[in-house]
């Protein structure tokens, strides 16, 4: 029943996001690196949702400067061209949902305050990380739950229980630490696909 709705998951890496749908039988298409560039993909007619993750990379609070300056311009060149998809599936067709998230960070400086401010452990995912949604979505409902004390100190010092990436997934960067940090948590993305079917 599901087959003919396209989902695109920009940026989307392991395809956490969107796995909810394809595991209920939506045409699930990753748009990521090194297969797919967002910057040059051309999106289908009658795209249904999208789901976008633009690297956090130059919009993270954490990022120290020291090394390696911070550019906004280059972080915004991706997003932007996520946004031009999202533009273009919506003038040509009748595209149901979109959204976009990144960590808490300077993001919002360029999109406005979001439409949704997540944690993981507010749907089911015993971690911290603040993430920012921004888009056109239903609301996914929460199901907390209440972490422990070594929980909450593994999270404040960013050593908490990485998730295993898919098998045969390998970073475009080699950077496995990074993309097993960068997973969508499970509970959110069943919690999302739940509201936006």
């Amino acid at each position: 029943m599901n087959e003919d709705k396209i989902i695109l998951d920009l940026c989307g890496g392991t395809g956490g996001w969107s796995k909810p749908y394809k595991d209920a039988g939506y045409d699930v298409r990753v748009v990521t690196l090194p297969e797919h560039d967002v910057l040059t993909y051309e999106p289908p007619d009658n795209v249904y949702g999208i789901l976008a993750a633009p690297p956090c990379t130059m919009f993270s609070l954490a990022r120290t400067t020291a090394k390696t300056p911070r550019d906004l311009k280059s972080g915004m060149e991706i997003v932007q061209a996520c946004l031009m998809i999202i533009w273009e599936c919506r003038y040509s067709g009748s595209l149901k949902f979109w959204a976009m998230e990144n960590p808490v960070g300077y993001l919002r400086q360029f999109l406005g305050i979001p439409k949704l401010t997540m944690q993981p452990c507010n749907y089911g995912d015993p971690y911290t990380k603040k993430t920012d949604i921004w888009g056109y979505f239903k609301e996914p409902r929460m199901s907390r739950i209440t972490l422990t004390i070594e929980q909450i100190a593994a999270c404040a010092i960013n050593n908490r229980e990485l998730p295993e990436l898919p098998e045969g997934y390998i970073p475009p960067d080699g950077n496995t630490q990074a993309a097993r940090r960068a997973m969508t948590p499970q509970g959110f993305a069943k919690s999302f696909y739940r509201a936006n079917q």
